[in-house]
């Protein structure tokens, strides 16, 4: 994906500091303070311009959302949705993924939602995959006990390998399914790529796995 640059993303991303969390390492074990309530939180690694976890906040307002996009020319696209929804259960993060623990500890999190990643094809770029084992372990460490993920991609390949890592680190599979949208899966919110993909007929492949206590 060829990105636009737009200067001045960063300058209006501080201009909505109720929604983008500059120092988001200063609320490190206090999240519920920022939300101002103790409801789960939910992380989507990987947000793109927001689709998802606007509409996973809207549909579900008793839990937190937080959106995690490395580049503020794409999350500013997020940061426009929010502030046309008006969701108090949204915060974005511009930050890299790798960096999740400065910005989390033990416990904060629920649930890690990841979407539609960089499928990373080369074999020697494995380590940038999203499932990668030591992706798995740094969501471990910011995830309650027996905390989920929750994984949508359309690249089998991608799927494929996610699935052995998971099994290789020791989660428990708990859902699955090659055909989403022929499945009886229901409140399924889409995220711009899956809607792009799924209206050419690709299969969307999901799964969701559990941190075993």
């Amino acid at each position: 994906m060829r990105l636009r640059h737009k200067p001045w993303a960063g300058e209006k991303l501080g201009q909505y500091p109720q929604y983008a969390i500059a120092d988001p390492e200063t609320h490190k074990g206090n999240w519920a303070e920022v939300f101002g309530n103790p409801n789960p939180i939910h992380i989507e690694v990987g947000t793109g311009k927001g689709q998802f976890v606007t509409e996973m906040a809207r549909a579900n307002p008793d839990i937190n959302y937080i959106g995690i996009e490395l580049y503020d020319s794409v999350i500013i696209t997020a940061l426009d949705r929010l502030i046309e929804a008006e969701l108090p259960n949204v915060k974005l993060l511009n930050v890299n993924a790798k960096d999740l623990k400065e910005y989390f500890e033990k416990g904060d999190v629920d649930r890690v939602y990841l979407n539609f990643s960089d499928p990373w094809p080369k074999n020697r770029h494995e380590k940038r995959r999203l499932t990668y084992k030591d992706f798995l372990k740094l969501y471990e460490e910011i995830l309650v006990d027996e905390g989920e993920i929750h994984f949508k991609t359309d690249n089998q390949g991608l799927f494929e390998y996610s699935l052995q890592s998971f099994s290789h680190y020791g989660l428990l599979l708990t859902y699955l399914s090659l055909d989403l949208h022929k499945s009886e899966f229901e409140g399924n919110i889409m995220t711009e790529y899956e809607e792009k993909f799924s209206a050419k007929g690709q299969r969307i492949y999901r799964c969701e796995v559990k941190y075993r206590s």
